[in-house]
């Protein structure tokens, strides 16, 4: 019984895959209509969906929507892949819905099936709120080869997103690699420990790390990229203890001030023509969480930033991330 059910099940390393990615905060929610706790996904689409949206999507035929039971159905690896290189519900959105009318309202985890339809044929079947130059326009072709060109269009945008400089009606500067490091002497939000985990927000931009179990001084080492918009504000940073049965705790949070790092970038231009020097500093100051003053610097033609932060609005805690300027390909 136990080898009939290892070869009907997906390989651990699929599962974990899928559970990991639907852990992230933007994923907890369905993209549709942000109802919570979604066990959904569309599988070629790359979004997860409550139960009430699953019921459209199917209604859309599987050639526009794939949908799978994210605990009870087979997942191939390749569909898992394709979740993954997605990325989830906010990177999926920012494509599908980088052009729905100012004014228009999503629908709420309350809405009729009426809104609901709705809403998810003009988003996935119509593409009216996609860029225009990703819609494929009906024809007398096959169904499924019409929805196969759109899907390869749709991760291509996916894939290349990192150097556009525009997605959506948002004009991009730039990218920002975040190394998030380590965090020190962080909060106790379980019984003796927490399962912490950094949440970076940019604009409508929101990336995240991995959770690190019971751990009070964890070492992430993780690099999240965000594109920059030309008004970019500041990048708010939040940490959070994971919990399985309720929500989760927050453990501190700190603003940092992106403009010494990217007006130096773009004053000195092309990094690489430069030797090793610092060309700014963010100061240390009341008004902000640094821990000592952070200076901007050119390290081997590439524009860095070493920030330690006291996280705010919280007992304890410090975080310690490296930032790196990246200019868009002209």
């Amino acid at each position: 019984m136990n080898n009939h059910s290892m070869e009907l099940g997906r390989p651990a390393s699929g599962k974990r895959r899928l559970r990991d990615l639907l852990l992230q905060r933007d994923n907890r929610v369905c993209a549709d209509c942000c109802a919570s706790d979604p066990k959904w996904a569309s599988a070629n689409i790359g979004v997860f969906i409550c139960l009430k949206c699953c019921g459209v999507h199917r209604s859309l035929g599987s050639h526009i929507s794939k949908v799978l039971s994210v605990t009870l159905d087979e997942w191939s690896e390749d569909e898992i892949d394709a979740m993954v290189e997605v990325g989830g519900n906010s990177s999926a959105n920012s494509i599908y819905e980088a052009f729905i009318p100012e004014g228009y309202t999503k629908p709420g985890p309350d809405a009729t099936h009426e809104k609901r339809s709705k809403f998810i044929r003009s988003k996935y079947e119509l593409q009216e709120f996609l860029k225009p130059s990703l819609r494929i326009l009906s024809s007398n072709s096959d169904k499924s080869n019409i929805q196969a060109n759109f899907s390869a269009k749709i991760m291509n945008s996916f894939r290349s997103k990192s150097s556009q400089k525009s997605a959506g009606m948002v004009e991009f500067i730039g990218l920002l690699k975040v190394k998030v490091i380590k965090g020190t002497d962080l909060a106790i939000r379980d019984m003796m420990s927490s399962d912490p985990y950094v949440v970076l927000t940019l604009g409508q931009q929101t990336v995240q790390t991995t959770i690190v179990k019971s751990n009070l001084n964890p070492v992430w080492n993780e690099d999240l990229m965000l594109s920059v918009p030309q008004c970019f504000g500041t990048l708010k940073l939040q940490v959070y203890d994971y919990d399985t049965f309720s929500a989760d705790d927050i453990m501190g949070e700190a603003e940092i001030d992106l403009q010494p790092l990217i007006t130096s970038a773009m004053a000195f231009g092309d990094a690489g023509l430069f030797s090793n020097m610092q060309i700014g500093k963010w100061l240390k100051s009341h008004d902000n969480a640094l821990i000592t003053d952070s200076t901007v610097n050119i390290v081997d033609g590439k524009v860095k930033q070493e920030i330690s932060l006291k996280l705010q609005n919280v007992e304890s805690g410090e975080l310690d991330l490296e930032l790196e300027w990246m200019p868009l390909e002209q």
